[in-house]
């Protein structure tokens, strides 16, 4: 069985959703979490943290079920905000093994309809907050200087940047630069004894309630449950799964995929600089039967 026991667990939008049943099932698993949340709305409006918020009532229903639990409402947008969140694990817990990156908010609009405010806002919460938790968490692990931590920084990316979602330009956007920032730190933190991995969740949450059809929702919400997630990101934080680096895991339903990384799929190589009208010849000739087998495909 993986061991989540004694583990020190940040999790981020935590409070509701997907990021409420990890953290619901991590601290069953005997890890201790800190449960980030400053409860605002779906749009990111409407904070409302404190005693009365979701964090804290997440952390309530953990404690009386015998977890161990913190709340924390500090806003992740914000660098030092993260930088007090990290820091809240490392005070209550003494270290931190494992960061959880969930948080999230929607603007949707087409690109042609969306406003500078209505991209930075998402872009702040999901790719900004992605970056300023996981720098604060990386100083702390590079600080410890131990190759064998078995720490883990775990990003949630979605189908909507994997695909392109046309009605979510903002979102792609900051979940393609969470799979970036994703490799990168794969590729930089391994030496601290950290691995790096996004998940792309499918799963029914507040989320989907913009969805107009009450069937086509209720059908969502018993297939495609939060907790099936719990379980993989549960796995992930773990200590059995330091063979896994700077990969894509897909999780829904009973579903549970691996995304290939990118790579090049043809190559043109010429005997010198080419001109353009070879250029265009060769990529109709050898790009352009590839694309519209996978169009069709």
């Amino acid at each position: 069985m993986p061991t989540l026991t004694d583990r020190v667990v940040v999790l981020t939008g935590s409070g509701r959703g997907i990021g409420a049943a990890t953290a619901k099932l991590m601290a069953a698993e005997g890890a201790k979490v800190v449960v980030n949340d400053i409860g605002v709305a779906l749009d990111g409006t409407g904070a409302s943290g404190g005693s009365g918020g979701p964090a804290q009532q997440l952390v309530d229903e953990i404690t009386a079920a015998g977890g161990t639990a913190v709340a924390d409402t500090s806003d992740i947008s914000d660098y030092d905000g993260a930088g007090t969140l990290v820091q809240r694990a490392i005070d209550e817990f003494g270290r931190l093994d494992v960061l959880v990156n969930v948080a999230g908010i929607l603007r949707d609009k087409m690109i042609f309809n969306m406003t500078p405010d209505e991209w930075a806002a998402v872009i702040a919460v999901h790719l900004t907050g992605t970056f300023n938790t996981s720098s604060h968490a990386s100083k702390h692990w590079r600080e410890r200087k131990d190759p064998e931590a078995q720490a883990r920084l775990i990003n949630f990316t979605s189908v909507s940047g994997l695909h392109g979602a046309p009605g979510q330009p903002n979102y792609a956007a900051a979940k393609m630069g969470i799979v970036g920032l994703t490799y990168s730190c794969a590729n930089s933190l391994t030496r601290y004894g950290v691995t790096s991995n996004a998940i792309s969740p499918g799963a029914a949450t507040r989320m989907i309630d913009s969805i107009p059809d009450e069937e086509t929702k209720a059908r969502l919400h018993r297939e495609m449950r939060p907790e099936h997630v719990a379980k993989v990101v549960a796995y992930l934080a773990s200590d059995r799964s330091g063979w896994l680096n700077g990969r894509i895991v897909h999780a829904q339903g009973s579903r549970i995929g691996l995304y290939s990384n990118p790579v090049e799929e043809l190559q043109l190589l010429g005997q010198g600089e080419w001109e353009l009208d070879q250029i265009a010849t060769e990529m109709e000739r050898s790009f352009k039967p590839a694309v519209a087998a996978g169009a069709s495909a």
